[in-house]
């Protein structure tokens, strides 16, 4: 079966001539169980060595994990004392007293100087979404369009540290949501990406956080600070985006990469896109304005990784064309159809099914795809190594360097000496995810906030951008159980069909009057039957009752021309000046003019367009005419002509 090693003797073991074995035992001797035992070792420390790569492997992409992301900062801000506006404001436009709304007023500084200092979860979130919408009734109740309040929010560039101050609750606004913006991102790198639970977290954390830059960027187009200008919030949408896709590829990765031909497939094109955005995100931060104020560190990464995913995509590549081939039983259809999407174009001279059939071309493909791996590495490795603080993650540098020395050793197992002379151009790998991440938007409806200040009355009347009359006290009585008006609207109700004689129209009232309290009972947020059924309650004794009447002047001119609107003031001293002038002078003649400047016509239209002005006349008294109450049937159909 097998030779046995020969004593010495005094004999050759060879040919004579052959003058290699002269006597005794040759160690270099080789019996066939020797050789078999010499290939056993041979194939042994093949098989160790394609372990030890595959652990290599395995343990690289458990430390692809702590590949660090990239949080945003909070924006710091200044102290804001919102008492002594406020209380003017409540006193001067809502005439009430401001120190009953101290309290409030409490709450509200309290709530800011807690949104400073956020926790890194979802109980920080809802405190900063809790202060946005309340500064949105705050800004409805105190801050008109047309004046400054006085006071001045200054809030911090989170990139530069540029202080940014504005008398505009804009401001305000848009820094809170800057700033839950960045809070989702550290909630995001916080996270455990080495559990699918964790990862799931993340890539909700990044969506999240895109949503509500991408809001802020379409809500909020002119704030001063250039962390939050258009141009800087859509390259950070992208960077969350991108780190929301990579939390994806770790996702998929975390159960370990089968080495199965779809299995690779897969990995290879899911690394492609992640490498695809991190490319586009660096192209977005070599843009001006952006490059000059974006960290180094952030674009430096962002191009680290868009090489180093790129290299992955097309080491699975090489790994599935090399390892794979072609045995009975083999599903070639599926195969082929899976190698044709892997590439927008075949090399030139292959076609998919010849390539899988032909091992020769499988395996110099793949070696192809082993150098353009190696490249990326290499490039990926360099340009970690031109930015200090990226030399300093030291974790970084370790998968770096173990990627690329998995590639190379790879490559050196395959390498054949006439590579060389037969190079094919690997085609890039297309980049395709079984999860498309999106960003997802602020959902402000889900969170119930209330309205600090809603003592003031509801926010559709009684807001800082409609003006009306202090509180007027009505004393009336019912005269045999009759008002003598009737209410319409829900908080606040309002006096509607007012009879001219009743006693409540003769102590003040006026229809269209807002009733804010009827004998200290604050009636603003009460209902219509509610209020009906406390003023009956009274019987026939004395009602006190307080109404407020809207100073909205657009309200009793809505059918007025815009041009009437804008020169109603010149208009009426015109129309004055020319009363107390009997004469026809020269002045008649430039009020002419000047009527005809506004466009009303001629001067026959001019003075059927003088007479509908109802303006009041100078010197003249007016007389008293009665007025009949019309009947309320007929009103019902005419409401908008009165009110």
């Amino acid at each position: 079966m097998t030779d046995a090693l020969l004593p010495a003797a005094p004999q050759p073991l060879e040919k004579e001539n052959d003058g290699y074995f002269r006597k005794g035992c040759n160690p270099l001797a080789q019996t066939g169980r020797s050789k078999l035992q010499n290939q056993r070792a041979a194939l042994n420390q093949q098989i160790l060595k394609a372990v030890r790569m595959r652990t290599g492997a395995e343990n690289l992409l458990k430390e692809a994990f702590t590949i660090p992301l990239i949080p945003l900062g909070l924006k710091e801000t200044k102290d804001v004392d919102f008492a002594v506006v406020l209380k003017d404001f409540i006193l001067e436009h809502y005439s009430e007293d401001g120190y009953l709304y101290e309290d409030e007023i409490a709450d509200l500084m309290d709530l800011r100087q807690a949104c400073r200092t956020p926790s890194r979860d979802e109980a920080g979130v809802e405190l900063l979404m809790t202060y946005f919408i309340q500064l949105g009734f705050v800004e409805s109740r105190f801050f008109p369009p047309t004046r400054q309040m006085g006071l001045l929010f200054t809030w911090y560039d989170s990139l530069t540290g540029v202080p940014v101050s504005q008398q505009n609750l804009l401001l305000e606004k848009a820094s809170v949501l800057f700033n839950t913006g960045a809070l989702y991102t550290q909630i995001g790198t916080r996270c455990d990406r080495q559990t699918q639970a964790g990862l799931e977290s993340a890539i909700d954390a990044f969506q999240r956080a895109a949503g509500v830059l991408n809001y802020l960027k379409d809500t909020f187009t002119h704030t001063p600070s250039y962390d939050m200008s258009p141009a800087m919030l859509s390259v950070l949408v992208k960077m969350m985006l991108a780190q929301a896709q990579e939390s994806v590829f770790e996702k998929i990765s975390l159960p370990g990469i089968r080495n199965e031909f779809f299995m690779l497939v897969k990995v290879a094109q899911e690394a492609a896109k992640v490498g695809e955005v991190y490319q586009q995100l660096h192209a977005a931060m070599s843009q001006a304005p952006v490059k000059e104020n974006i960290p180094y560190s952030w674009a430096s990464l962002a191009c680290v990784k868009a090489h180093h995913y790129a290299a992955l995509a097309h080491y699975f590549t090489a790994i599935l064309l090399i390892d794979h081939q072609v045995k009975p039983g083999t599903d070639l259809d599926h195969q082929e159809k899976c190698l044709s999407q892997l590439y927008d174009h075949m090399p030139e001279g292959l076609t998919p099914l010849a390539t899988l059939k032909n091992d020769q071309q499988r395996r110099q493909l793949g070696k192809s795809h082993l150098r353009r791996a190696m490249a990326h590495h290499e490039e990926s490795v360099r340009e970690a190594s031109l930015c200090k603080k990226l030399r300093s993650i030291e974790v970084l540098q370790k998968v770096l360097c173990a990627a690329q020395e998995r590639s190379r050793l790879t490559y050196a197992q395959h390498q054949e000496e006439d590579d060389l002379l037969n190079l094919i151009d690997a085609p890039s790998v297309v980049a395709k995810t079984e999860q498309e991440v999106d960003i997802i938007l602020p959902q402000f409806s889900k969170l119930t906030v209330t309205d600090f200040f809603q003592k003031l009355g509801p926010l559709s009347v009684f807001s800082a951008n409609k003006r009306w009359t202090p509180p007027r006290s009505i004393r009336f009585t019912a005269e045999e159980g009759d008002l003598g008006f009737t209410l319409r609207g829900n908080a606040p109700v309002q006096v509607h069909f007012l009879d001219p004689y009743c006693s409540a129209s003769v102590a003040g009232a006026r229809e269209g009057d807002y009733i804010v309290s009827i004998q200290l009972v604050d009636c603003k947020w009460l209902t219509l039957s509610e209020v009906m059924k406390l003023l009956k309650s009274f019987g026939e004794d004395e009602i006190e009752m307080k109404v407020v009447s809207l100073l909205d002047s657009t309200s009793s001119m809505h059918n007025k021309s815009a041009t009437y609107s804008v020169g109603m003031q010149k208009t009426y001293s015109m129309i004055c000046l020319a009363i107390d002038d009997d004469d026809k002078t020269d002045k008649t003649k430039k009020i002419s003019k000047k009527l005809s400047f506004l466009s009303w016509g001629t001067n026959k239209n001019r003075q059927k367009s003088a007479s509908t002005l109802c303006l009041p006349s100078v010197g003249a008294a007016r007389p008293q005419v009665k007025k009949k109450l019309p009947s309320p049937f007929s009103l019902l159909n005419s409401d908008s002509s009165w009110y």
